[in-house]
């Protein structure tokens, strides 16, 4: 490992399962070297238009300093020198760009999606889950980059396929809650807990439980009173209380992980942590289709399975289970070893 540290600017937005991303590509390239990081909140003004933004890139009297200025309230000459800019979501491509340019053309990796009729060469390299930018010379495609190291947690290299013939006797439930086109009723509230119930009676399966930040009060008074028989749920994590960063723990001991479809980001963590994963469905949802296209891809896969809530029971539940075949490998090492080839200069 190159003992210099890599500096870092990573530009993040408010969204969680935006620059949690971002974390996962820097702590991969914390694999390869030492990274000194420099964090940047990203908040656009409200008044100034995507459009423009966006005209402004590609014009000729594009000034860097101008737009982080005018659009982002960032200093250009306040940055601190750096060899590399990170960012993830929508509203930090733009910054990206200036800050890259503005400190003399660094390296820049974008996370995610590009806006319409910005080009791939504004970036050095574009981190995509979505297998139709797997052509493009600019993109890497992966699973979402997350931050969770598999082997810091403990989890075995060599996960049990399990399935009819071999039952977890521990598993995780991470909880999410209406968000978007996503509508849970309480009666689907109710049968996933009647549910995890059944399976604890029929396989001797305790379950390890968390809600989130948009879990509804009711569903979470909901769990923590079925959390009252330890002899089903052997510890509830309730988000209202503990607050973010719970997971590993859960990660750490789960043998398997259930999760509500509205959390892209849970179920992507849970799969990097080398856990299968199945996640449950609403009646009432929809997906992007960006959104769509990256589940078809963790499916596509064998990395997780998805079942209706309405459909669950513990037959249908080993079946899926079955059909998962969880990462062998580190994923901060697979992404951290394509990194380094396409981008030599930096390791």
């Amino acid at each position: 490992m190159t003992s210099e540290p890599l500096r870092v600017i990573f530009l993040a937005d408010t969204r969680p399962g935006h620059y949690h991303l971002a974390e996962g590509v820097i702590a991969a390239i914390g694999r390869l070297r030492p990274v000194d990081v420099t964090r940047i909140e990203v908040k656009r003004k409200w008044i100034v238009p995507t459009r423009w933004l966006r005209a402004r890139i590609n014009a000729k009297t594009f000034f860097p300093p101008r737009m982080l200025r005018m659009s982002y309230r960032i200093d250009a000459y306040s940055l601190p020198k750096a060899d590399l800019v990170v960012s993830a979501g929508g509203e930090t491509q733009m910054p990206n760009i200036c800050v890259s340019r503005f400190l003399g053309g660094i390296p820049s990796i974008f996370c995610g999606s590009l806006l319409r009729g910005l080009a791939p060469e504004n970036f050095s390299l574009i981190i995509s889950s979505y297998d139709r930018d797997a052509g493009s010379p600019r993109h890497i495609v992966t699973l979402k980059p997350s931050a969770i190291d598999p082997d810091k947690l403990g989890r075995p290299k060599t996960v049990p396929r399990y399935g009819p013939n071999l039952h977890p006797k521990l598993a995780g439930l991470l909880i999410g809650g209406n968000a978007g086109p996503f509508r849970y009723r309480r009666s689907e509230w109710e049968r996933l807990l009647a549910f995890i119930k059944q399976v604890s009676r029929e396989w001797g399966m305790r379950w390890l439980v968390s809600t989130s930040r948009r879990t509804a009060e009711s569903v979470a008074d909901l769990i923590g009173k079925a959390a009252e028989d330890e002899s089903v749920i052997e510890r509830f994590i309730d988000y209202r209380k503990a607050g973010p960063g719970t997971l590993p723990e859960i990660f750490g001991r789960a043998e398997v992980i259930v999760c509500t479809e509205d959390s892209s980001t849970m179920i992507s963590e849970a799969v990097s942590a080398r856990l299968p994963v199945i996640g449950v469905a609403p009646r009432a949802h929809r997906f992007t289709d960006d959104e769509r296209e990256y589940r078809d891809f963790l499916i596509r896969n064998a990395w997780c399975r998805v079942l209706p809530i309405a459909d669950l029971s513990p037959a249908n539940f080993a079946v899926a289970l079955g059909e998962i075949r969880p990462l062998q490998e580190n994923p901060l090492d697979t992404l951290a070893a394509r990194l380094k080839e396409r981008l030599p200069e930096l390791f």
